[in-house]
């Protein structure tokens, strides 16, 4: 199988070398790469280049926009644009972070995955995060999602789901509705991702109603956001970040924010997340 590597980077000078040697080291390394340059003020392009003049398949394109870090659009609006000077010729197609350390056979076991079942969709490891001289667990998601920062599609599972949401939510978006299409989400705990910068580092409160926003525009409904709330916040170990998320939605839902998803893609969720939440209950 092979597999096509989007990697959207902004003033990622401290990290993106170690990201890129990892990539590089892999016993099964990627047909192709692409380093997008989201509008970066420091070495990261530079840095990048370097790899571009001594792997043959590695390129770089530049992007121009907002050095506001809001998640969700502006990663994937960089994502898109590195996909789009892609060809086809691929069978997963992976959008990676750029301040990550994968262990030399992350991509070796996660095609062994996609070749094991074809109904599996999505696949990744697990992001850890270093706390005094340790590599822990980042135990912000259930240990059934992808993080959003090493995601790999099966072509025709990318497909079936549209591509990527540009709005914060979308590496949830995509687990959803890649369920709603039949496909598998797999997780392998054994690959241990070193995630160098904790996720949402530099989030402002705008970002953190976004995510907020992200539960009306999956079609949560205000109950399933005061759940999701408050774990969110619980696993941040931040309570007062729940206030933030509850404001969030109900601010989209008061501007008639757009939907990530479609009233049926909406109604499947619901059932699904209330489905979970029993399970982990009873």
């Amino acid at each position: 199988m092979k597999y096509y590597v989007v990697i959207p980077a902004h003033d990622e000078e401290k990290y993106i070398a170690k990201t890129l040697d990892s990539l590089t080291s892999q016993t099964v390394l990627p047909s192709s790469v692409v380093v997008v340059d989201d509008h970066s003020n420091d070495r990261t392009a530079k840095i990048a280049l370097s790899y571009v003049e001594k792997f043959d398949y590695i390129n770089m394109v530049h992007k121009e926009s907002d050095s506001a870090h809001l998640p969700g659009s502006k990663v994937i609006k960089a994502f898109n644009l590195g996909l789009s000077g892609l060809d086809e010729n691929y069978d997963v197609i992976v959008k990676l972070d750029a301040d990550l350390i994968l262990p030399t056979n992350y991509f070796e076991k996660i095609l062994k995955a996609f070749k094991s079942d074809p109904k599996i969709g999505m696949a990744g490891g697990f992001a850890y995060i270093e706390k005094n001289g340790n590599w822990e667990l980042e135990s912000l998601a259930d240990k059934d999602h992808i993080r959003g920062a090493f995601k790999a599609y099966r072509k025709e599972c990318f497909r079936d789901i549209g591509g990527l949401r540009t709005a914060m939510g979308w590496d949830t978006a995509d687990e959803l509705l890649a369920q709603y299409h039949g496909w598998k989400i797999h997780t392998d705990e054994s690959l241990i991702v070193k995630h160098l910068k904790a996720t949402g580092a530099n989030y402002n409160q705008e970002a953190r109603y976004k995510q907020g926003e992200s539960f009306y525009t999956l079609g949560y409904g205000f109950a399933i956001t005061l759940v999701a709330s408050a774990k969110l916040a619980m696993k941040k170990k931040q309570p007062k970040l729940f206030l933030d998320y509850v404001k969030g939605y109900q601010m989209a839902k008061a501007n008639e924010t757009e939907m990530l998803v479609n009233k049926l893609e909406a109604d499947f969720i619901r059932k699904l997340r209330w489905k979970k939440m029993r399970n982990k209950l009873f």
